[in-house]
């Protein structure tokens, strides 16, 4: 279940990245496609879109009029994707509670990681602070998802 709390760390962060994440697992094989609507991951043209959502969630967190991930909306987006990752990274008899804790470890990641990067938006910038935010996110839900992909191949 610890990957299912960790990929809700993630939607906390980005609230497409463990779908995206997932989506890769899912193509990859790594992650077996047995919850609803997960086979279609593995199509190459699903896979490729949510990584298109994801990349255009990063790209509109760094405009001036992006809304905080903490309104009502960002929050259901995040504790959907969580609910949804989290089950997917859990065995077959722990999915409710693992998609449970995922979509906890989502609301309390928002939270602290909004006051987080307010104090740091402070000193270095809406725009640094992102692009910093997002490689953690994204490569943090890559390795939650898929541990093999770092691994050398040999």
């Amino acid at each position: 279940m610890i990957r299912s709390f960790l990929i809700g760390l993630v939607a906390g962060q980005r609230g497409i990245a463990p779908l995206a994440s997932i989506a890769l697992a899912t193509r990859r094989e790594a992650v077996p496609a047995q919850l609803p609507l997960q086979s279609l991951l593995q199509s190459p043209a699903i896979a490729l879109g949510t990584a298109a959502l994801a990349a255009a969630e990063m790209a509109g967190d760094k405009m001036k009029t992006a809304p905080d991930r903490i309104v009502p909306v960002g929050l259901a987006v995040r504790a959907i994707t969580a609910a949804y990752a989290g089950a997917a990274l859990a065995p077959k008899g722990q999915r409710t509670q693992s998609a449970l804790m995922a979509v906890g470890s989502a609301m309390i990641s928002s939270y602290v990681g909004w006051r987080m990067r307010c104090a740091a938006m402070q000193r270095y910038g809406q725009t640094a602070t992102g692009f910093v935010e997002d490689a953690l996110a994204l490569g943090a839900g890559i390795a939650v998802a898929n541990p093999g992909v770092l691994s050398r191949r040999r």
